[in-house]
């Protein structure tokens, strides 16, 4: 297995290089006669693109989404889905001082030592921009579960920390950085500036908010839904630790105390979903990329705005995916 693949019934394999020809997906196990809108899909590549929030990266890539398969007088075909996405915008020069250079915590090394060869452009394979193929998969698995919604939104942000990382009432932020804090985004835009000017970075963690899940999604033993949600949002370049519910907090607090609100569990008991409100964190690192090369202006200062559509449609296709096979489950056993 190359690993290229993530799920079972739905399921997508990304392909590309960062600084290669083009990036894209292919996307299976889709329902057809579902609607499709290019549209809709083009503005959640727009939201991870780089080049659109002050204080990030300035690169301007237009990630403009082509469909190539399955898509008919937009409806979904039932068939495989092939999206590709035209590189442009590059600047493999500005790479050229990596040849024979290994970036710490990057996966310059690792993957010379695996493969004996590497493109050194941008990270090649292991690149962020791998994320837009996430994204359009996310899309699609949204078709599927459209009750399902979910919402990702940054809970800290270097020092600055949300007062409710799990808030009972929230509304979607049209705010690109996604914070809780709307008094605190000209100061938030200004400590990301500073930290680009100097060449530094940081790191951050964000909530995941599921709503309306159905109960019995997930299996008992080793496809439970917690494992494959920490395997999706794990395999997110930057992303270094999940956990859901209480998480870690579990270690400070007696049986007694934790068994007595089944909210404490995240929506997820035994590995299955409960159909209570499921809630989920995710931290990650500061981007490696510091110093003179990250004043070069390709880099960015912190990941955390621009991940948010992929944390979000790495959930989705997870539900997605056992969305289907429950569903296949409950035919099969007339449930």
């Amino acid at each position: 297995m190359s690993g290229n693949t993530f799920g079972k019934i739905f399921s997508f394999t990304t392909f590309g290089e960062s600084h290669g020809p083009s990036l894209g997906v292919v996307v299976d196990g889709v329902p057809p006669g579902l609607n499709f809108s290019l549209k809709d899909l083009q503005n959640e590549l727009d939201r991870r693109a780089p080049g659109r929030i002050a204080g990030t990266t300035s690169r301007a890539e237009p990630d403009q989404a082509e469909v190539l398969s399955g898509i008919f007088n937009e409806k979904t075909l039932g068939t495989p889905i092939a999206v590709v996405i035209t590189n442009v915008g590059q600047k493999s020069e500005d790479y050229n001082s990596l040849k024979d250079e290994f970036r710490p915590g990057h996966a310059d090394k690792t993957t010379l030592l695996k493969y004996g060869i590497r493109d050194h452009r941008g990270g090649g394979r292991s690149s962020g921009r791998e994320t837009l193929s996430r994204v359009i998969a996310g899309y699609f698995a949204g078709l599927i579960v459209p009750e399902i919604r979910v919402f990702a939104f940054i809970n800290q942000l270097g020092p600055y920390k949300a007062k409710d990382k799990n808030p009972i009432e929230f509304s979607l932020n049209t705010d690109p950085f996604t914070f809780p804090f709307a008094e605190k985004r000209e100061e938030i835009i200004q400590y990301l500036l500073d930290l680009k000017k100097t060449g530094q970075s940081v790191g951050g963690k964000i909530s995941v908010i599921v709503d309306n899940c159905p109960a019995g999604l997930g299996e008992p033993v080793f496809d439970k839904l917690k494992a494959d949600f920490a395997k999706a949002f794990l395999s997110i370049g930057s992303c270094v630790s999940f956990s859901y519910g209480l998480g870690e907090e579990m270690v400070e607090k007696l049986g007694s105390e934790i068994s007595t609100d089944s909210s404490n569990f995240g929506g997820m008991e035994g590995g299955i979903s409960s159909g209570e409100r499921i809630f989920m964190e995710c931290a990650f690192k500061p981007p490696s990329t510091i110093g003179e090369k990250a004043k070069l202006g390709r880099h960015d200062p912190c990941i955390l705005p621009r991940v948010i559509p992929v944390v979000e449609s790495m959930a989705l296709v997870v539900l997605a995916d056992h969305y289907l096979r429950q569903k296949a489950y409950a035919n099969k056993y007339s449930i």
